[in-house]
């Protein structure tokens, strides 16, 4: 019996780890050792905006104390710049720097790059448009889940 749901559940948490791996061999093959795979997706997610920690980890769905200390790994090996803000002090703002630009600019191409290549590959944009509200859809419906029921674990005595 096959459980459409729970394999659903497995593809999406394999494909992001396989696309990690992409990334990482990427940025072997680039030379590109002082930055990893995870901390490169939220450069790119950062993008051209100006962003505090809490933003970026409401944007990318990111644990927040792993954002915390992948963007202070990626100031240390400049690829982002931070400032206080102005109003208020304790909020820090990052952005890219050259470094991150430059960095940022390859991973578009490298987007581009899979982007073209998968009509080819039985993959037109179609059905990843078809597959994308799929997705958007359960995640619709997770979100509506935290709100109701829970575990119905009997107890054990």
């Amino acid at each position: 019996m096959t459980m459409p749901y729970y394999d659903s559940i497995n593809l999406i948490e394999r494909l992001h780890r396989q696309f990690l791996d992409v990334l990482k061999v990427e940025l072997e093959r680039a030379n590109i050792l002082d930055i990893n795979n995870v901390q490169s997706m939220i450069l790119h997610n950062i993008g051209t905006d100006e962003l505090t920690v809490g933003e970026l980890t409401v944007r990318g769905y990111y644990l927040g104390s792993n954002v915390s200390y992948n963007v202070k790994k990626m100031v240390e090996n400049g690829y982002l710049a931070q400032e206080r803000s102005i109003h208020d002090k304790r909020s820090v703002r990052v952005k890219l720097s050259d470094k991150g630009r430059k960095l940022n600019d390859a991973i578009a191409k490298l987007y581009k790059r899979h982007e073209d290549r998968l009509a080819g590959a039985g993959l037109p944009n179609a059905r990843l448009e078809s597959m994308n509200q799929v997705l958007r859809d359960l995640e619709t419906f997770w979100g509506e889940q935290m709100g109701t029921g829970g575990l119905n674990v009997a107890s054990g005595s």
